[in-house]
């Protein structure tokens, strides 16, 4: 069992003892300390939290516990149902409410669950007020409402749609290009909300054509659902039979997405980010974000429209402090996350395949052509697996002075510039792993390069890592 407290929220597998896997109390306990930060950061006074969740098996059960708490603490929850990371956030918004509960693990297996909390904005939790939530809870400083305070509960299912129309009114979204081209669209949405929502979104489009995949939102995910090569062989196997001009691929609570090209390959997520925002820098030239972990491809593209390129930790929250700190147009995450101010500050599957479909239909190509337009470079993705024994920063601080003669960026874990190459080190915030992120021309030289430092690892903590 498994469970882990970081600043984005509280992530475990579903069953096991109280502190060990993600069970009832812990569920109480994190969504009331939750409560208790957000009454405090409001002057002592209550309002409306906005509560989604994914389709997973574990939802509806987390989700009661999570409404009755807040309602505990004197909350109104305002329930939407069965909703995307991105709708509950623009909900929290719309709703006009103080707070807001995601109920989902995002890519990770069956058995995990998770609570993702936003603020006011509809934007998550900074550091600090990650770390005090977690304060709050491990102390259990914080006090349930008496009888005549007690919060209460409204529904409303209508969030769904209000997102698609919202991402329908963008200007760059061009409905009426995406239907000249007749596009036929294959979808894999994991058996999640993204199975109900990604078609939605493509008929309202004008996209006629769609062949749906693990569509049906049983929470029963039909393969592993991090949306990464190895888990997408039943699409990419439809793709090589011709049946559709692009593949849209999306994790169980629809901020990533993936793209499968029409021959079967895979346009990779890094490239998500990379093609959307070319789009929206050739209509509004700015600044462009991405994470340290993220390819270099969005670096050159932003250069080649002589716009500035900054770079942010690793998580959404690191890179929409950086875009608003950058007045950015455009920015996100390498994992296929799109963060589009223009409709607000957190990674959207929808407003991802609203200006892909826009960018494909204008520019008359096919998807394995417009890759072609944009730097090629290999990312490979590996890890270390933690023990208790493994000291993280004395490791990071040995890679440092074993590569001191070359550029190196410490804001986030380790990461070592080369002329023509980097890797990135780092320690997961919602796995007990070390993530090793390298990139090169080749994937051979990504995959050399992550083998050096995992020698320099092993040299530095001894043969145990």
């Amino acid at each position: 069992m498994s469970l882990i407290k970081s600043i984005s929220g509280i992530r475990g597998t579903i069953g096991g003892n109280p502190g060990d896997g993600l069970g009832g109390i812990d569920i109480v306990k994190f969504a009331s300390a939750y409560a208790e930060y957000i009454k405090r950061s409001n002057d002592g006074k209550t309002g409306k939290i906005v509560v989604g969740r994914d389709a997973r098996l574990s939802g509806c059960m987390v989700l009661h516990l999570v409404k009755g708490a807040l309602m505990a603490m004197g909350f109104d929850v305002i329930d939407i149902g069965l909703a995307t990371t991105p709708t509950t956030e623009l909900a929290v918004t719309g709703e006009g409410a103080i707070g807001g509960i995601i109920i989902t693990a995002s890519h990770n297996p069956i058995q995990w669950n998770a609570l993702k909390l936003l603020d006011h904005n509809g934007e998550f939790l900074t550091d600090s007020a990650g770390k005090e939530v977690i304060r709050i809870a491990e102390a259990e400083d914080f006090r349930y409402a008496d009888v005549l305070e007690l919060g209460q509960e409204y529904t409303d299912d209508t969030w769904g749609i209000r997102h698609i129309e919202m991402v329908k009114s963008l200007k760059l979204v061009d409905t009426e290009a995406i239907r000249a081209a007749n596009f036929t669209v294959a979808v894999d949405a994991v058996n999640s909300v993204g199975g109900k929502i990604i078609p939605e979104l493509l008929r309202s489009l004008g996209v006629k054509n769609i062949v749906e995949l693990n569509c049906e939102p049983t929470g029963r995910f039909a393969h592993t659902p991090e949306p990464i090569p190895e888990n997408l062989t039943q699409i990419s196997d439809l793709m090589k039979e011709g049946k559709a001009d692009v593949g849209f691929v999306v994790d169980p609570d629809v901020d990533r997405l993936a793209i499968v090209m029409e021959n079967g390959e895979m346009f990779v997520e890094e490239y998500t980010l990379v093609a959307v925002a070319d789009y929206v820098l050739s209509h509004t030239p700015g600044s462009t974000v991405s994470n340290l972990s993220s390819s270099r491809a969005l670096r050159d593209v932003t250069h080649r429209h002589d716009c500035e390129y900054n770079a942010a930790a690793v998580g959404e929250v690191n890179v929409v402090a950086k875009m608003k700190e950058t007045y950015a147009v455009i920015g996100g995450e390498g994992n296929g996350g799109v963060i589009y101010p223009e409709l607000h500050y957190g990674r959207d599957a929808l407003v991802g395949v609203a200006l892909f479909l826009t960018l494909l239909a204008k520019s008359g190509k096919k998807v394995s052509d417009l890759k072609k337009d944009y730097p090629q470079y290999q990312i490979a993705k590996n890890k270390i697996q933690l023990t208790p024994d493994i000291d993280v920063d004395a490791i990071l601080e040995g890679v440092k002075r074993q590569f001191a003669d070359y550029d190196i960026t410490d804001i986030d874990g380790v990461k070592i510039d080369f002329p023509d190459s980097w890797v990135h080190l780092r320690k997961s915030n919602t796995e007990p792993i070390i993530r090793i992120y390298s990139e090169a021309s080749t994937m051979a030289e990504a995959d050399a390069l992550a083998d050096r430092i995992r020698e320099t690892i092993k040299t530095i903590s001894g043969p145990r890592s």
